[in-house]
């Protein structure tokens, strides 16, 4: 599974949430999106080592905290954030529910026993 993020400070965002108790994974950025003025980076999640429930509830906090930054003009900006699962299948957290989450959390199948 992977998490695309696009913003300015898509870096500062991915590493936050790369640092989610539970989840492991690493990112890169994505050249050619940076060239054109937006930052983005790519997460690889590999594993989650806490429930899915647990890591679904944490990935929609951290999603809500930079949603709601973008009414504040000195927190970090983020302007799209989407998971990739599947055969590129895409869900957009800016609208999805905990339980979107967690159902894309198991259709991967990341969670270590």
């Amino acid at each position: 599974m992977k998490i695309e993020i696009q913003g300015q400070d898509a870096i500062q965002a991915t590493e936050e949430l790369l640092s989610i108790e539970g989840l492991e994974g690493s990112y890169e950025t994505v050249s050619e999106v940076e060239r054109e003025g937006t930052l983005a980076t790519i997460a690889a999640i590999v594993g989650i080592t806490a429930g899915t429930l647990t890591i679904a509830e944490k990935l929609y906090q951290w999603n809500q905290k930079y949603q709601k930054s973008l009414q504040n003009p000195n927190s970090p900006k983020i302007e799209a954030v989407a998971i990739i699962y599947g055969n590129g299948n895409l869900l957009l957290l800016k609208d999805a529910t905990k339980e979107q989450i967690q159902e894309v959390l198991k259709v991967e199948g990341l969670e270590q026993q």
